[in-house]
């Protein structure tokens, strides 16, 4: 057998697979598809103190390899996240991170306040970077002060490690990667998704309600890889990479940018079980290249 762990925020994971916020819910739905307790960690989708309704509808629309969404961040606030879904996540043997979103400093440590109470949750990524949110989120993910401020202000706050996750709506990745670990993260997450527009020429309308979304899958996934590189060359703390990925190969090749754990975001939607099926094409190239341990390629582009 293979040595698919890695070590992340000083914690031991099976393997360096998990999902990105907000394509997987808290998988309860998922789990007639996948074996949850198959997977490095589940990240859940956007929780913050109270509930949001998110963006009006239409807030999906496909894109050539790949789509935009204009969610919004909907989700019914933390107490029903706290009793429905990490109740579900219990049962289940597989480390937790929750991903925080709000619309100010305050709301962000509210929630962080109250989440990093609960021994279920293993790590907080921290959503500064959401294009699709009007308030807060954007601007705190595309100013390296604001990073910086909203860093310092959650880790004041909170008992668990604190991931935050970049946006990738900036001209200098590297620099955002330093205002993170300047304000104390523990770790970074990039990259979230790219603001994009799509606009329908026969109803000359916008596809979206919102006007603008964030534009995911395999069409950003070499831009992806070049932030993962650059970000991770920038700091000492480790990295979840993510944006794009639709195989073994495409995650093998984050984890050779600098990535120490990979996440799997819009290609969960087109097929339910790829997670699984990446972990073990993972397993696969080890043997087929002789690798032992997969932590032995972190970084080794650098």
């Amino acid at each position: 057998m293979k040595d698919l762990s890695v070590s992340f925020c000083r914690m031991k994971f099976k393997n360096p697979v998990t999902c990105a916020s907000g394509t997987f819910g808290s998988g309860i739905e998922y789990s007639e598809f996948v074996d949850l307790d198959g997977l490095g960690a589940i990240t859940t989708k956007g929780v913050s103190v109270d509930a949001w309704e998110g963006n009006p509808t239409p807030r999906v629309a496909e894109t050539p390899s790949g789509m935009m969404n204009a969610i919004g961040l909907q989700n019914p606030g933390a107490d029903v996240f706290i009793k429905r879904d990490l109740a579900f996540l219990k049962k289940h043997d597989v480390p937790v991170i929750v991903n925080v979103c709000g619309h100010s400093t305050e709301e962000y440590v509210k929630a962080v306040k109250l989440l990093s109470e609960r021994e279920e949750i293993a790590l907080l990524e921290i959503n500064v970077s959401c294009p699709n949110v009007k308030e807060g989120g954007i601007a705190f993910g595309t100013d390296p002060k604001s990073l910086f401020e909203i860093t310092k202000a959650v880790k004041k706050v909170s008992k668990k490690p604190v991931i935050m996750k970049l946006s990738p709506n900036v001209t200098d990745i590297a620099l955002m990667a330093r205002s993170a670990e300047e304000g104390g993260a523990d770790a970074i997450s990039l990259i979230n998704t790219f603001t994009a527009m799509k606009i329908d020429i026969y109803k000359k309308s916008f596809v979206l309600a919102n006007r603008t979304g964030g534009l995911s899958g395999p069409a950003i996934h070499p831009i992806a890889v070049r932030m993962v590189y650059e970000a991770s060359k920038a700091v000492s703390i480790p990295v979840i990479g993510m944006g794009g990925i639709a195989c073994a190969a495409d995650a093998i090749e984050m984890m050779m940018a600098g990535a120490v754990m990979v996440a799997v975001g819009m290609m969960n939607f087109h097929e339910p079980s790829l997670m699984t099926d990446i972990i073990k094409d993972i397993e696969a190239w080890m043997d087929e290249t002789g690798t032992e341990k997969i932590s032995d390629i972190i970084g080794c582009m650098h």
